[in-house]
């Protein structure tokens, strides 16, 4: 499950339109979704981009991994996200392994870039990128 306080204002309006029209599938979110106008879309994702992105103790950040740079293009250098991609620091290992494999085997569509940067990774070189940003 992502972080989605503290996310970017864009991005969560981006994927909660996503989720309302099918074009992101979750069996979670698109029913929550499906019937919401836009103006309701809009209260959510400012009240979630609001609050302060939650603090927690971390270990090192391990050295950056290979492939990691062509991230910073959209994520920004620090992954803290902007316009138009998320925040990736600091997301949970878990679902950031997760996404980055549902990009690579074109389960997760609604981004028309990821599914290609992530299909060029090896496994083991999104494992390390996902384990690296989530130590952020």
């Amino acid at each position: 499950m992502p972080v989605i306080w503290g996310q970017q204002q864009s991005y969560l309006m981006k994927q909660l339109r996503d989720f309302r029209s099918g074009e992101r599938s979750s069996a979670i979110m698109s029913p929550l979704a499906k019937n919401l106008a836009e103006g309701d879309l809009r209260k959510i994702a400012a009240y979630f981009a609001a609050k302060p992105w939650p603090q927690r103790a971390s270990a090192q950040a391990p050295s950056p991994p290979k492939g990691i740079a062509q991230c910073q293009a959209c994520h920004q250098p620090n992954f803290e996200g902007g316009m138009p991609a998320p925040r990736l620091a600091g997301l949970s290992y878990e679902y950031l392994v997760a996404a980055m494999r549902a990009f690579a085997a074109e389960e997760r569509t609604n981004n028309l870039d990821m599914p290609k940067f992530m299909q060029v990774l090896p496994e083991s070189e999104r494992d390390a990128i996902a384990r690296y940003l989530a130590a952020l």
